[in-house]
Parts: structure tokens; sequence; C-alpha cells
């Protein structure tokens, strides 16, 4: 299981939300890079960077620093928040972003979603799934719809999405542990999927935990800033 750091930014800071609430902003670093290289440092590969601003803005704000930490780390990041158009996707292409990552969009505007995968291929694209209580989530939560989760990824598995990562809204940044059995159920259900648990990990109990149940990777924010999880832990899960 690879371990994925994540890095929230608003106005080109490191932060984080709690539940995706911008009122519940704590600022954790001025500077993106120091804290990126500390991950490369530590032999972690990946990166899932959020671009807050963007989010809230419904276009992307902070490729500047995507385009830093792409250029002077090796990480190979995944990149989301405000990608709406299909200009948004070549900045973030062009930016030096592996993947884009895309959520509410897929939800909302199903067949611009479709369009980029043709055009860019589907393997550019990770794709971000909030749940609550089983049902698709999105506007930064505050919307849920009558969307099964189960349907909605294989709606998309069906369009080539390979990546696919799932935050259960009610653990996220609240250092709870992830929604396990959700995730074994989908992954039961998708055995061949490339399944990314995101939300609530809180120690490296919960890491390991979710490396039993078979998730091919974890998002972890706010446990690493929050001193819960070192970066030697990291590494040493990583390297298992």
């Amino acid at each position: 299981m690879q371990i994925i750091p994540a890095i929230d930014i608003i106005e080109g800071k490191c932060v984080r939300l709690t539940q995706g609430d911008y009122d519940q902003k704590k600022i954790y670093n001025e500077h993106p890079l120091e804290v990126a290289k500390e991950f490369e440092g530590a032999g972690l590969q990946r990166l899932h960077l959020v671009d807050l601003d963007g989010a809230k803005a419904g276009v992307v704000k902070n490729w500047k620093v995507l385009e830093t930490i792409a250029s002077k780390t090796s990480l190979n990041i995944d990149f989301g928040g405000g990608i709406k158009r299909e200009e948004d996707v070549k900045i973030v292409f062009s930016s030096g972003a592996a993947l884009a990552t895309i959520g509410s969009l897929a939800v909302k505007n199903e067949f611009e979603f479709v369009k980029w995968l043709l055009i860019f291929g589907a393997d550019k694209f990770l794709l971000g799934a909030d749940v609550k209580e089983e049902k698709i989530a999105v506007s930064g939560w505050l919307e849920t719809t009558d969307i099964w989760i189960y349907d909605f990824i294989q709606k998309y598995i069906d369009h080539g999405v390979q990546q696919i990562f799932c935050t259960d809204v009610s653990k996220d940044g609240k250092l709870e542990g992830p929604s396990a059995e959700l995730y074994k159920t989908i992954i039961t259900q998708f055995p061949k999927l490339n399944f990314i648990a995101s939300g609530g990990v809180s120690s490296v109990k919960d890491l390991e935990e979710l490396k039993e149940i078979g998730c091919s990777g974890a998002i972890v924010g706010k446990a690493i800033y929050e001193g819960r999880i070192s970066l030697k832990e990291l590494q040493t899960l990583n390297n298992k």
C-alpha cells in the first residue's frame, strides 16, 4: 500500500480544514515546498495536492505551487481543486501534475468528464468520491445526492478510470479513524480497482488496517501535521 501525504493549499500556504469547513482552517506551514521536500526526504513518492482556493472559486488558482513542487521534487503529484474546464486540465498537466483529481464535476457534468477521459486518457485522472452514508456528496459536502457510491464507481470503471479515492465526509479531519467497513465493501465489489482510502486516518494502526483490507493507497493529512504519525513511521510503513 502506498502512503500518499496530502498538502491542502490556501493563498499559497499549507493548511488543513476540518470536514471541509473553511472557517475551521489551521495553517501548518507558509511554504508548501518545504513540506513536500520533507515527504520526499522520508522516501515517500506520491503527493495529494489540493487547491482549496480553486475548489472554492471553481477555477484552478494555486498552479504555481504545483509547478514549484513538481520542478523541485521527484514526487508523483495528483492535483485537484477547481478543475472545471478543459483549460484547467491543461494548466494542471503543464504545471507538472501526473494526475488530475476530479470530484464534483464527475457527478454534475458527466459528459464533460468523459470527454476529458477520451482526450487525455483515463489513466491521467484520479477520481475522488466523497461519501455520506454510502451516497455521493458534492459541493464541499454541503449537498448529498441520491447516487450510490457503488453505482458511481461502476460507471467510471466502465469509462476506463483506474484510480479512485473515497472520503467519508463524516470522518475527514477529525482523526477518529477511517471508514474501514465501507472500504472493505468497495474493495470486495471491485477487486481490480486501484482503491485509495482518504479521511480519518489518525495512527499507524489505522494505516495497517487499511493495508490489511486491501487498499492500494491511503491519503494522510492531519495526522502527520498534528504529530500523530511521524515521517519515520511513514517511511517504515511505505517500505514494508
